[in-house]
């Protein structure tokens, strides 16, 4: 007779699992149509209502997954988003892709992660595969997955595997998508690293065993910890620049050149997104039970925290030397997006931006070509047009994200003042505006 494991890998093999998938977000969708694609029926569960009925509807809130793939999915009768917990109990294998933020504290929120594991705990029977994805501290999936799953009678390894499998989603990137981004797997035993890993490699092109959850919990944190730690750097060396009056995007582009030993980050106003501002606070906040002080990702952290208030600051000097105060002021940002090409506003340092200087009494507009309208702390804010006649109407146009699509020399030739934060002027061909690096030490003159 063969083992509950065996039988596992044979509906993954044969594609008669049925996959769940919980959360249908930037992470959870994108897998969910992977494994259509892959030949499984999917069941997406989501707590809201209006997503379940906009999938149903063959409708995409995810920028990254068109709303054909998605009407192909449900038409095919491969794919169903429910907000029905009772679905999950026809599933084989599970991938968790709930958000896990941070309090006001800095503290993780594992509220949408326990929600999750418990609606999963109830439906649990044994051949279940249980992946977390939503990152998180090292321990997580050992802590808090594993007992919620043997308090049902059920042992891990055995009857059902539990593994951690990080997202590496990067909305936006025209290359790398969640087919072709390997797929790290690291499980609380050896037969669940292998019923897992076999899971993703059938509709993932590389997939990458870890000795144990912890391991690939980690692994996510370090990358993302690298990041976080050398924007910081980049952004203070973007200050140290602008103190000496040098050009930083000149000494960056200089110091690429090097063929080894350097990697190119680039200064900017803030970070944002889900990841890099939020995922080091994670390990952060482990170290601290463990009476260890994370002195690197601390200080990344306070830097890059601290750039928003830099380009308010940079806003503030140059209507100064226009003898302009920052109340009253009228001042147009372009791009709410936390990068460029998106739609995503999740963290993004521009709506620091936008809050300092009102706080300062400024009059504050926002155009983005990919976001129309924001809400904010129960506040809904709505873009403007980018005309010639809004951008002469700003006292000054402050560039916090640097869209493809925004013509920047129509910018240059009609606003008055533009703080560039992105060095998107650079190479301009000089028009009305008086342009204020992020950091350079002098400003460029209009030709006018």
């Amino acid at each position: 007779m063969s083992t509950v494991k065996e039988q596992s890998l044979a509906r993954i093999a044969d594609r008669s699992s049925i996959i769940g998938v919980v959360g249908l977000g930037y992470v959870g969708l994108p897998l969910a149509m992977e494994f259509v694609e892959a030949g499984f029926r999917v069941i997406g569960y989501d707590v809201s209502t209006r997503v379940a009925e906009l999938l149903m509807a063959g409708q995409s809130h995810i920028q990254d997954v068109s709303a054909d793939a998605v009407r192909a999915a449900v038409a095919s009768g491969k794919f169903v988003a429910t907000t029905v917990e009772d679905r999950l109990r026809d599933c084989d294998a599970i991938s968790i892709a709930v958000p896990t933020p941070l309090s006001k504290t800095r503290d993780p929120d594992m509220a949408f992660v326990l929600s999750a594991a418990d609606a999963i705990a109830r439906q649990a029977h044994p051949g279940l595969c249980v992946v977390l994805e939503s990152t998180t501290y090292p321990g997580t999936t050992r802590e808090l997955l594993q007992p919620r799953l043997e308090a049902k009678g059920l042992t891990v390894g055995t009857d059902v595997f539990v593994a951690f499998s990080p997202e590496r989603v990067d909305p936006g990137n025209p290359t790398y998508h969640t087919r072709n981004t390997p797929k790290v797997v690291g499980g609380i035993t050896p037969a669940c690293v292998e019923v897992a890993t076999a899971l993703y490699q059938s509709c993932i092109d590389t997939v990458v065993p870890v000795s144990s959850p912890e391991a690939a919990e980690l692994v996510k944190l370090l990358e993302n910890t690298f990041r976080a730690v050398n924007i910081g750097l980049v952004n203070e060396i973007a200050i140290v620049c602008d103190k000496l009056g040098v050009n930083v995007w000149e000494v960056i582009d200089a110091a690429a050149t090097k063929p080894f030993g350097f990697m190119k980050f680039t200064p900017g106003p803030g970070i944002g997104g889900h990841c890099i501002p939020l995922d080091p606070h994670y390990l952060a906040w482990k170290m601290r039970t463990l009476n260890y002080k994370t002195r690197f990702i601390d200080l990344a952290s306070e830097i890059n925290s601290h750039m928003p208030e830099w380009v308010v600051q940079k806003v503030a000097d140059a209507l100064n030397d226009m003898r302009k105060a920052v109340r009253g002021s009228r001042l147009l940002v372009l791009g709410v997006a936390y990068k460029r090409d998106i739609d995503d506003v999740r963290e993004s340092p521009a709506l620091d931006v936008i809050r300092l200087l009102e706080e300062r009494g400024a009059h504050v507009e926002f155009h983005d070509p990919f976001v129309t309208e924001f809400r904010e702390e129960g506040h809904s804010r709505k873009g403007v047009e980018l005309s010639d006649e809004m951008l002469r109407w700003a006292d000054a146009v402050v560039v916090v994200t640097d869209h493809k699509t925004v013509d920047y020399q129509r910018v240059v030739d009609h606003a008055t003042l533009v703080v560039d934060t992105r060095n998107v002027t650079a190479g301009l061909t000089a028009g009305r505006a008086r342009i204020v690096p992020l950091a350079s030490g002098s400003t460029v003159a209009s030709a006018v």
